[in-house]
């Protein structure tokens, strides 16, 4: 059996493929990394099957649909999370095939209320979703979650596997990659020991943690399984640059491809010109061009030619690449994480006195 642990380093979402006799599944799926997981598939010689979310993501938009579209793959989530585009609604029980091998589905609710783990055929790794991660849980405040339901769901059909299964969660924010059950049952302060219900809820109720930056985004997209309103087709990957696509639309470049790539590119810097010269420099070669005056200075860039635009977060540059894409420009790209970005990977910068 094939099996890889991909990341998403934006959302800390860890995507999990496997494979068998010439069939895969990947599972939480992330929409901007969907280049990222074809390109895998291709390269091991794969056919996607279904992709599996462990349940409706508030903090990130799933691949489902982008997959679904490249790789008529099928759309499995579970029933109970009302989704619309879903080609396999999931119950408990229910077994989902890739080659020789297959995996069960258990419910987990808790975290939400459509929260599935999926087992491995011989119980050595399940993938848990966020109903448990390592050394803590899913929280339990919205999504129709409840901190009883969640007690339970662990402890009746995770923390039941074998001492030796390996536990694969959707998230970890520190880099850790897996677990075990044994493990969890002894260390998780939360769910293991000799905690009962009455300390988990009460500890979960008094959490007081801000709803997640993308909430309003991505649980609505995530019950469409990832399909943008409207009915326009995925885009294909540009061939210019290795790029990722963002949800909003935007095309972005990581910084060390901008370096390796720059001679061929145009870079507009969009900051106002004080800022062109202050404490973080500017990339060499890039135009000053403020966002004030992109649109009525298009004629002084080349239609032809690739342009990536450059600010100092990414927010200012993520606006002109869609300003630019509008204009008829249709090699656009914004450069991640702007000057911060470039600067906290120590590239190269120029200044005033360049």
């Amino acid at each position: 059996m094939i099996f890889r642990q991909l990341f998403d380093p934006t959302s800390s979402t860890y995507t999990y493929l496997l494979g068998d006799g010439g069939e895969a599944l990947l599972i939480d799926p992330v929409y901007e990394q969907v280049p990222r997981d074809l390109a895998l598939l291709q390269e091991l010689g794969l056919r996607l099957r279904a992709t599996l979310d462990t349940h409706v993501h508030a903090d990130h938009v799933t691949g489902a649909w982008r997959l679904s579209q490249r790789c008529d793959s099928g759309i499995a989530l579970s029933e109970a999370a009302g989704a619309a585009g879903v080609s396999r609604p999931l119950r408990h029980g229910d077994r989902i095939d890739f080659g020789s091998r297959y995996l069960t589905v258990r419910a987990t609710p808790g975290h939400t209320n459509g929260c599935l783990t999926y087992v491995l055929d011989d119980q050595s790794m399940a993938f848990t979703g966020d109903s448990l991660l390592i050394r803590g849980c899913g929280r339990t405040d919205f999504q129709q979650g409840s901190p009883q339901q969640l007690f339970a769901s662990v402890r009746e059909q995770i923390l039941t596997l074998p001492d030796a299964c390996l536990l694969y969660p959707a998230h970890d924010y520190r880099g850790i990659t897996v677990t075990s059950v044994a493990e969890e049952r002894r260390f998780n302060p939360r769910l293991g020991g000799d905690v009962d219900v009455g300390d988990f809820t009460g500890h979960m109720n008094n959490l007081n943690l801000p709803h997640p930056k993308l909430m309003a985004v991505a649980v609505p997209a995530n019950l469409r399984c990832g399909q943008p309103e409207g009915d326009a087709p995925p885009p294909e990957t540009p061939a210019w640059a290795p790029l990722t696509l963002r949800f909003s639309g935007v095309w972005e470049i990581e910084p060390m491809a901008l370096l390796e790539h720059a001679a061929t590119l145009q870079i507009v810097d969009v900051r106002e010109a004080p800022e062109f010269i202050d404490r973080l420099g500017h990339l060499p070669g890039a135009q000053l061009v403020p966002l004030s005056q992109l649109m009525d200075r298009l004629g002084e860039l080349d239609r032809e030619r690739p342009v990536v635009a450059v600010c100092r977060s990414g927010v200012r540059s993520a606006q002109a690449s869609v300003l630019l894409s509008k204009a008829g420009f249709g090699k656009v790209a914004n450069l991640a994480g702007g000057m911060l970005r470039w600067r906290a990977e120590a590239l190269p910068v120029a200044s005033d006195s360049a």
